[in-house]
Order: C-alpha cells, then sequence, then structure tokens
C-alpha cells in the first residue's frame, strides 16, 4: 500500500515537473502565483549551477580527484584501464567558466525565445511555466558540451564578457538594493502611521545610524590597510571620492524640495547605498595587481607584511575564499530571491526592471478536491514581469557569478596562473560611480520634471 502510495505521488510530482503548467493542477507544489513559482524555479537552477562551481573551485578538490582509480590523466591508475579525463579542466577556475558559460547560454536561449511574451495565452507561457524536467535536462546538456571547449583562447575572450556582463549586473543589483529601501522604508513607515509609531521610528533610526556606523567603520579601515603614505594614490582617490558622494546624497535625500517632491525618500535608502558603495569600493581595491596596496585579508588577520604573506615569485598562488568574495556571494543570494518574489511599488524601479505593480490577473485560490490549494495562474491577461529581461539578468547573474568566484581574476593559459588586473578595478569602482548617479537621479527627478509622475 506504502509503494502505491510512493508511486502516485512521485507521478503527480512528474505532472509538473513535465506539463506545460507546472504546478496548476498539481498538489505537490505550494499554494502561489504562477508568475512566482516560475522565478524561483529559474532562480534554483542559477543556485544549483552556483554550488557546482563552488564545488569545483574548492580548494584540494583536484587532489581528491585524482585520487579516484581509473578517473584522472596522471592519476591513480588501473592496470588495462587508461584515465581519460583531464581534471585540471574540470575542477579550478576552468571549471566555473565553462559551468557560468553553460548557464549563461540557457538563460539567453530562454531570453531570446521569450520575446514579447504579453500574457499567458501565448503558446511560449508554457514553456516559461513548465516543462521543468527538459530545461533541466537542456542545461546539462549544454553543461557538458561546455566542458569539450577547447583552452585556446576561450577563457581570455570570456573573461572580457564577464567583465561586461559583471558591470551590468551590480547596477541592476543596486536597483534591486533601492526598490528594497523604499519598500523596507514604506512598510515601517505605514506601519508607524497605524500603531506604535514610537517604537518603528526607532527602529527606522537605528538601521539607519548602524549602516552609516559601518560605512564610517570600512572607510577608516580602507585608510589604514589599503593605502599608504607615499603609495596607493588611486585608492586614496577612491575612497575619498566616494565618501563625498555618500555625503551628498545623503544630504540631498533630506532636503525639503527632494521630500516634497518624493515623500518616500530618505536616509535609511542612503544609508543603504553608502554601504553599498563601501563594499563595492572595497571589492575593487582588493583587485589591485599591487600587492602594497592589496593585502591579503590573511596578513591583516595575522599581522603580517604583504611581502611575506603573497611572494611575488608565485603568480599563480591566488586566495579563492576571501572576505569580499563571500560578501558578493550573500549580496548576489539576496538581490536573486527578492528578484524573484519582488512586487514593487516604486514606478521608477518598476520601469527599469520590466515589471509592472498589479498588472496580471489576480484570482482567487483554487482548491482542489482533496482540499489542498494550488497554483494561480496570474498572468492571463498580461504578465507581471517581462519574461525576456528576467532571464537576461539571469544571464548577467552567471558572468557574476564567474566573476566573483575567481576574484575577478584574469587567466593566463600560457603560465595557467591567475593574475589580478587593473581593468577589474577600474569597472568596480566605474559600476559604484555610475550606480551613485542612477540613486542620485531617483531623487533629483522629481525635481527637475515636477510634471511628470513619479510616485
Amino acid at each position: 500500500m506504502g509503494a502505491c502510495m510512493a508511486l502516485c505521488s512521485l507521478a503527480s510530482c512528474a505532472s509538473c515537473l513535465c506539463g506545460s503548467a507546472p504546478c496548476l493542477l498539481c498538489g505537490c507544489c505550494p499554494s502561489s502565483y504562477n508568475s512566482t513559482v516560475t522565478r524561483l524555479l529559474f532562480s534554483f537552477f542559477l543556485l544549483l549551477g552556483t554550488l557546482v562551481s563552488v564545488i569545483m573551485i574548492l580548494p584540494g578538490m583536484e587532489t581528491q580527484l585524482r585520487k579516484i582509480p581509473g578517473f584522472c590523466q596522471g592519476g591513480t591508475t588501473i592496470p588495462g584501464v587508461e584515465n581519460h579525463v583531464n581534471c585540471d579542466v574540470i575542477v579550478g577556475y576552468k571549471s566555473v567558466y565553462r559551468m557560468c558559460f553553460a548557464m549563461a547560454c540557457f538563460f539567453f536561449l530562454f531570453s531570446a525565445i521569450m520575446i514579447r511574451v504579453k500574457s499567458s495565452k501565448d503558446p511560449r507561457a508554457a514553456i516559461q511555466n513548465g516543462f521543468w524536467f527538459f530545461k533541466f535536462l537542456i542545461l546539462v546538456g549544454i553543461t557538458v558540451g561546455a566542458f569539450f571547449i577547447p583552452d585556446g583562447t576561450f577563457h581570455d575572450v570570456w573573461f572580457y564578457f564577464g567583465i561586461v556582463g559583471s558591470f551590468m549586473f551590480i547596477l541592476i543589483q543596486l536597483i534591486l538594493l533601492i526598490d528594497f529601501a523604499h519598500s523596507w522604508n514604506e512598510v515601517w513607515m505605514r506601519n508607524a502611521e497605524e500603531g506604535n509609531s514610537k517604537c518603528w521610528f526607532s527602529g527606522l533610526l537605528f538601521f539607519t545610524i548602524l549602516h552609516y556606523a559601518l560605512a564610517f567603520a570600512a572607510i577608516v579601515l580602507f585608510y589604514l590597510y589599503y593605502t599608504k603614505p607615499d603609495n596607493c594614490t588611486e585608492h586614496k582617490f577612491f575612497i575619498s571620492f566616494n565618501l563625498i558622494l555618500c555625503v551628498i546624497i545623503s544630504v540631498l535625500s533630506i532636503l525639503p524640495k527632494v521630500q516634497d517632491a518624493s515623500p518616500q525618500s530618505g536616509l535609511l535608502q542612503s544609508s543603504i547605498i553608502t554601504m553599498y558603495t563601501m563594499y563595492v569600493t572595497w571589492s575593487a581595491m582588493t583587485n589591485n595587481p599591487n600587492r602594497e596596496c592589496n593585502p591579503s585579508l590573511l596578513s591583516l588577520v595575522s599581522n603580517i607584511s604583504t611581502t611575506e604573506a603573497m611572494p611575488t615569485s608565485s603568480p599563480g598562488m591566488v586566495q579563492w575564499w576571501d572576505a569580499q568574495g563571500i560578501v558578493g556571494l550573500v549580496i548576489f543570494l539576496f538581490c536573486t530571491f527578492y528578484a524573484s518574489i519582488r512586487s514593487s511599488s516604486n514606478a521608477q524601479v518598476n520601469r527599469l526592471m520590466q515589471t509592472e505593480e498589479g498588472k496580471g490577473t489576480v484570482g482567487g485560490e483554487e482548491v482542489g478536491k482533496d482540499g489542498l490549494r494550488r497554483v494561480v495562474d496570474n498572468e492571463e491577461d498580461g504578465v507581471t514581469y517581462n519574461y525576456s529581461f528576467f532571464h537576461f539578468h539571469l544571464l548577467l547573474a552567471s558572468l557574476y557569478i564567474m566573476m566573483t568566484l575567481t576574484n575577478w581574476y584574469k587567466p593566463d593559459t600560457t603560465t595557467q596562473a591567475m593574475q589580478s588586473t587593473m581593468p577589474a578595478v577600474w569597472v568596480k569602482i566605474s559600476s559604484s560611480w555610475l550606480s551613485l548617479g542612477l540613486y542620485l537621479w531617483t531623487l533629483v527627478a522629481p525635481v527637475i520634471f515636477p510634471n511628470r509622475d513619479f510616485n
């Protein structure tokens, strides 16, 4: 009896994975809207690829693979069995490049297919919202094929694709953070008007001060450890210039004219943007090839000189798991999850992210004969987000993950080493300036164009 029930359950879930409209008639999925479930599942594909990349780049992974008899070329052998697998390719930065290349191709394919889909009545919407098992097979097939790409110039060319894509994704991250800050401020302000105002205002004040305190502490540490009295001029400029810009946007956000034109603006949003800008500045400085201006985290914690911590005679020795990479992954995970469930009331952010508040059919819950709630198709009259742009956003996220996991190092195929480069530094720092400019525009645009509706 138990086996029969298990088979019935598996058959029910199989209809979710292979059907043309996943989970609309399936009890194995939670109650939610079709648009949200689809975004979460595609984001899960991205996170799954990220997890595989993380495993492949773990220190010592190649050594462990070579212990498997008959697997790696040059590893442990089995009499009569020839080792065919080149473990240099399936681990390390090469594997990350290939895995992220496969994910980028996968999301580019769906981005092209989903151009100008207007509602779930479009036949292509069935592909978007269903057939998950076959999508997974497509992703696996592209990934397997990516590992057969010859080395050649692939890594050099894909490195520059990664830089451009990561630059664009950093801007999208900032847009999502701005949207999150606006939503946070709006909800807490509404709660303050409806209930215990002192408690909610105290919470807003606490987090605003906390964010500014963390940003100020970061600036002090930057000046202490990433600058020298007679060196590191670029770092001094980066820190000082971004500090000035953050002060400007903070002051502008509380000016009476800005508050009148955009009541939802405030110091909470500015504090989050300031803290994010300091992170991007730090991330840029950690890619400086000048080790005197870029001490490793180990040398800072252990109080070891940079020359001892990172000898120049070993250019291929890189620190894969540094603090800025871990912070970058955390921010990436947050933004990816938020982009999948967001329902913003900010008109400017909605236009930038190609979403529309309240669009689509919001029907009631569908309850089956077994009493379980079903996933509701809320896009019969119009999609709630741009399918093509959502996949393009995940494509950029794939490139950002590739650069983050490899610390933005440039592969040198002649020496098999990874090298820090100044272009990566300038891409990151310029993205911070463009991000601050974008946030500045959200503050001044309602003042400059008072006749336009920015709410």
